[in-house]
């Protein structure tokens, strides 16, 4: 027969949000902890790094799909950029919003720069895709 666990009254229990919490990367090592708003920062950069279906570490749900827009006409280029990025980071729960788009082109280069409305505030991302 297994005993009875019983739990203290005295006893709280609380959940953290992990993802809120995170190593901090740098550029040479990791180091040290980020917390909210700037461990948020971090995992949209990681989740729009990370060409989606390609690392079988990650889940079908995580990352973006970017190789296939090369080669593509510049409009569908953009219009499908912002549907991706809304679409992979409205996967995690801290983010609320995705918008305010802006597009610069140069060259071969196009850098995309929109707002990510969160639980943390608002935070303005740009992320650059080669044609």
């Amino acid at each position: 027969m297994i005993p009875e666990l019983r739990i203290p009254a005295s006893l709280t229990l609380s959940t953290e949000d992990e993802q809120s919490r995170t190593y901090q990367l740098s550029e040479n090592s990791i180091q040290g902890y980020v917390t909210d708003a700037e461990a948020l920062r971090q995992a949209i950069y990681k989740i729009l790094n990370t060409e989606k279906y390609e690392y079988p570490i990650y889940s079908f749900n995580y990352g973006i799909e970017l190789n296939s827009l090369i080669g593509k006409d510049r409009t569908y280029v953009k219009i499908e950029l912002m549907r991706r990025i809304k679409e992979c980071l409205l996967e995690d729960e801290r983010i609320i919003g995705v918008n305010n788009f802006n597009f610069t082109e140069t060259g071969d280069e196009l850098y995309c720069t929109f707002n990510v409305t969160s639980i943390f505030g608002e935070m303005l991302i740009t992320r650059e895709v080669n044609y």
